[in-house]
């Protein structure tokens, strides 16, 4: 089993414990030492990790962090652990008061769930408020897992994480900065854009008309990119597909006639079907979510089953609406502003598709 596969394990298994564990030594026991045992380091071998490390502060004498991983004799990675449920504050922690006591460049600090890496970016041998690198365990990123690997006794090298360090700080308070930015705009950010495109007189009517605008542009260009990138991951997996599957998947024509009258499947239709796809495709596979079109709504199917409808899209006026089903197959319409809209309605598309799945099959 490689790093990745095993941290995701543990990472589930965290998941699974974590309201077994009511005290600060469980939550040792069974998620910090298996989590320095997945790095690598033998738990049970003081000349690696050394449990109740003494870091003695002056006059205090005796005093102990947690756990310290060892390299040649000296601490490398200095650990404190609270309980799961606890909040993690540097400040009130004896590993902030400890570090410059040391040899140890990096301090970890963990509930178990969320761990946090600090080092000594801003003043030597003083730890950083702010952590450089952050995650929670049971919800880690491929490339969280990629930098936590750095930490593993194989791959350890102190000049290279010490490199990357200030990297992944900066990168993380950006990211931050970005995000609070694409949630609410700053007039900062209003006016730098504003400069660019407006010609007249920046009033403060003016900026907080472009200040809405700027928040609902952004708004607007993540959905299109994430929805240019699920278009292109469909296509990819449509195409690997073997024919005789795609035929079955897709089970409806782009124009068909039926009673006389022309029915055309729009190319905003499309762009719905392939969103509910992408939605369902965790659930379902693919080729199971058909769709057939009719002169009033564009219903997507489980199955290609008439009996399965797992929604209906409405799009063939200027207002656009879903209609999703409950357990008694009701339907609910609601309208859509956009059609990435549709994105928000994955809880209730999910629930139907499991409501289908789990009926009894007729018996023959």
């Amino acid at each position: 089993m490689d790093f990745k596969d095993e941290i995701k394990l543990f990472g589930d298994k965290v998941e699974k414990l974590k309201n077994q564990i009511q005290t600060e030594e469980a939550t040792k026991n069974a998620f910090i030492m298996p989590f320095i045992k997945v790095l690598g380091y033998d738990v049970f071998d003081p000349f690696e990790v050394m449990p109740e490390f003494i870091a003695d502060i002056g006059i205090k004498k005796g005093e102990k962090v947690d756990y310290a991983i060892l390299k040649e004799g000296k601490p490398s990675i200095l650990i404190e652990c609270k309980h799961w449920g606890e909040s993690l504050d540097p400040h009130n922690s004896q590993l902030f008061r400890y570090f410059h006591t040391t040899s140890a460049k990096f301090g970890l600090l963990s509930n178990g769930i969320i761990y946090r890496f600090y080092t000594d970016l801003a003043e030597q041998n003083k730890m950083d408020d702010k952590p450089f690198f952050e995650f929670n365990v049971t919800d880690i990123k491929d490339n969280q897992i990629e930098e936590l690997k750095k930490f593993h006794k194989s791959y350890f090298n102190l000049e290279s994480i010490q490199t990357t360090a200030s990297e992944l700080k900066y990168m993380n308070e950006l990211k931050t900065l970005i995000n609070a930015e694409f949630q609410n705009p700053s007039e900062g950010l209003v006016k730098l854009f504003a400069k660019q495109i407006y010609r007249g007189m920046l009033t403060s009517k003016v900026v907080e008309q472009l200040g809405a605008l700027t928040k609902k542009s952004i708004q607007q260009y993540i959905n299109d990119l994430i929805t240019e990138r699920l278009k292109s991951a469909l296509k990819k997996e449509n195409d690997a597909e073997p024919p005789e599957v795609e035929k079955e998947a897709t089970t409806a024509v782009a124009v068909i006639e039926e009673k006389g009258a022309v029915i055309e499947t729009t190319e905003e239709e499309k762009e719905g079907y392939m969103i509910v796809k992408t939605i369902l495709r965790q659930r379902v596979k693919p080729a199971r979510i058909a769709y057939r079109d009719a002169l009033s709504y564009f219903a997507i199917l489980l199955d290609d089953n008439n009996r399965k409808t797992i929604c209906r899209l409405y799009f063939n006026s200027s207002r656009k609406y879903i209609g999703t089903f409950d357990e008694q197959k009701k339907e609910t319409k609601t309208e859509l502003m956009t059609i990435d809209d549709l994105f928000k309605f994955e809880e209730v598309l999910h629930k139907t598709v499991e409501w289908y799945d789990a009926e009894k099959a007729p018996a023959n």
